[in-house]
């Protein structure tokens, strides 16, 4: 039996996953923001620069960071663009039960980083890293897209939520080979959902 990107980490309860302060497990309100200075910094730099050239400590210097201290956080430029991708997924709102809850969720996972182009080249290949805390985050992301995709449609079961995962997680790789743009994705995945008969 195959199991879910899903079921290989038990579920966390918060959404930080960069390195929290060891004494609480939670940041401070100052490492918070140290955080994403840091992330946003990334966004940044990857405007600029290709994902090739980009290191923790181009972003710590963009962000005004220590690098020694940008390491405490992040241990690898993928593990740092993963943490943007987790961040913007997050933070999406929560759809509302409804005839459309499925599409709107797939709409919004698909279009992530849609509107920034070197952002989605470098998350393509940042989160196939084999880095140990990329894999973390990895699962994190697929474990609050299964929610998400459970809590936007009562019909779909766990066969129908392993099929439109394995459909959206082959969408974003075609995307990330430049064989799709990242605004097809929306429509390919309503496709595949409505053959399912769920939309």
């Amino acid at each position: 039996m195959s199991r879910s990107l899903t079921d290989s980490m038990p579920a966390r309860a918060d959404t930080q996953s960069a390195k929290p302060a060891p004494s609480t497990g939670v940041p401070s309100v100052r490492q918070a923001k140290t955080i994403q200075r840091l992330c946003d910094a990334t966004v940044e730099e990857l405007a600029e620069h290709p994902f090739e050239d980009m290191s923790i400590r181009s972003v710590a210097r963009r962000a005004g960071v220590a690098p020694a201290t940008a390491y405490t956080y992040f241990s690898s430029r993928e593990q740092l663009v993963t943490e943007v991708f987790w961040r913007r997924f997050s933070n999406l709102a929560e759809v509302e039960p409804s005839d459309q809850a499925l599409a709107v969720t797939l709409d919004g996972f698909a279009l992530l980083v849609a509107d920034d182009p070197s952002l989605a080249r470098a998350c393509s290949m940042a989160m196939l890293s084999h880095d140990p805390a990329v894999k973390t985050l990895r699962d994190q992301i697929g474990r609050e897209l299964r929610r998400r995709l459970m809590g936007a449609s009562t019909e779909l079961d766990s066969n129908g939520v392993r099929a439109l995962e394995l459909a959206i997680y082959g969408a974003l790789v075609q995307a990330g080979m430049g064989h799709l743009s990242y605004r097809e994705l929306p429509s390919l995945l309503a496709s595949v959902a409505a053959l399912m008969g769920q939309i």
